[in-house]
């Protein structure tokens, strides 16, 4: 009596948990399949810095058992390089892959997202985005547009550039024609510097047939795809103007706001892995790719103090006269500004001191 008891027992609070889990399962098949498009403003040629966003679109359909899909286009299959921002905005593709500060013709504070002239290295960057106030100020002004933004990698500090000529003097400057995005071209400019926005596809051509005499891109790795060496052999460093420039993956508001948690979800872990991915590719890339591109002829220079310091003042100059005029500028300069000055304070305790000691010993064997 008490087996049968127990038995019939058993069975009613089975049922009671079957019916308490089928609906959730059924909510999950319920689940819709989407596809969306992708617009990036770099080449397939550019694997890495392309190549985050196909290792989002692949993670986002992992994620979902494929209801999720996600198409990369590379710049120009949809729409060129530089107009990725709008074409996100306008709701012609549902989300981008780009850099910001390509866009700071419309606003000086798309720049924030990406790199700003001795701004925040890559490290620091993410420090600010995730944890020191930088998503939420990004958040709210790239709502505007009708965008909300995910960091989407890091080149990590990028080099100074090719020139045709060696650069030895602030001087030297005057009249040099050269290919230089966002807020640096405007440093540069205050340096003497005729300053234009090239894609990537129209670097070398350009180079080759005189159309600018210098250039900047990113890192070895990318610049030796290119071929930048063959018509302008003297290779700068450092990059000051992008420290650690972030890449970001945009994503329309109403087709965010569409989407049913568990994508958003899915979306943003993927906008992780794809950041990490990018900055680990290039840091294990570059070394090779340096010491072939020496092999093949490149003069690695670096810029003098001289060039360093008038580089600093004109960029604070550009900063500062920005802030004057433009109240959403203002708004995340003031905080960004006092953060960079905290992450510089630490990294000269603990970071540049062991860093600059490992180099120093490598060096000596």
């Amino acid at each position: 009596m008490e087996r049968r008891s127990f038995l019939k027992k058993a069975a009613v609070s089975a049922g009671v948990a079957g019916s308490a889990v089928v609906p959730g399962l059924v909510q999950a098949a319920e689940l819709p399949t989407i596809n969306w498009r992708l617009a990036s403003s770099f080449p397939k040629n550019l694997d890495t810095i392309f190549g985050a966003s196909e290792v989002f679109c692949k993670r986002v359909a992992a994620l979902t058992g494929g209801k999720f899909t996600i198409r990369p286009f590379a710049a120009g299959e949809i729409v060129p390089a530089l107009e990725v921002m709008d074409a996100v905005r306008n709701d012609t593709v549902e989300m981008g892959h780009t850099a910001s500060y390509y866009y700071v013709g419309k606003d000086a504070a798309f720049a924030f997202d990406c790199a700003v002239p001795f701004g925040l290295t890559s490290r620091q960057q993410s420090a600010w985005m995730e944890v020191g106030g930088g998503k939420q100020l990004m958040r709210e002004f790239f709502k505007g547009y009708n965008i909300i933004n995910f960091m989407g990698g890091n080149t990590g500090t990028q080099m100074g550039g090719w020139f045709r000529k060696e650069i030895k003097t602030v001087a030297d400057l005057k009249g040099l024609k050269m290919r230089i995005s966002g807020l640096a071209g405007r440093t540069m400019s205050k340096l003497g510097v005729v300053t234009q926005q090239l894609p990537a596809a129209d670097i070398y051509p350009s180079l080759e047939k005189g159309t600018i005499d210098a250039a900047e891109w990113v890192g070895p790795y990318d610049d030796e795809k290119i071929g930048i060496y063959k018509v302008a052999p003297f290779y700068y460093a450092p990059g000051w103007w992008e420290a650690g420039p972030q890449l970001s993956f945009y994503i329309n508001i109403k087709e965010w706001e569409k989407l049913p948690k568990e994508y958003q979800a899915a979306v943003e872990a993927a906008t992780y892995e794809a950041h990490v991915y990018m900055q680990a590719d290039y840091d294990a890339k570059n070394p090779a790719a340096l010491a072939r591109l020496i092999k093949n002829g490149a003069k690695v220079r670096f810029f003098s103090k001289e060039m360093m310091d008038a580089g600093y003042k004109a960029a604070a100059e550009v900063l500062d006269e920005e802030a004057a005029k433009n109240p959403k500028f203002k708004k995340i300069y003031e905080p960004w500004k006092a953060f960079r000055r905290e992450q510089n304070t630490w990294a000269s305790v603990a970071e540049a001191p062991m860093q600059n000691f490992l180099i120093s010993a490598n060096k000596a064997k």
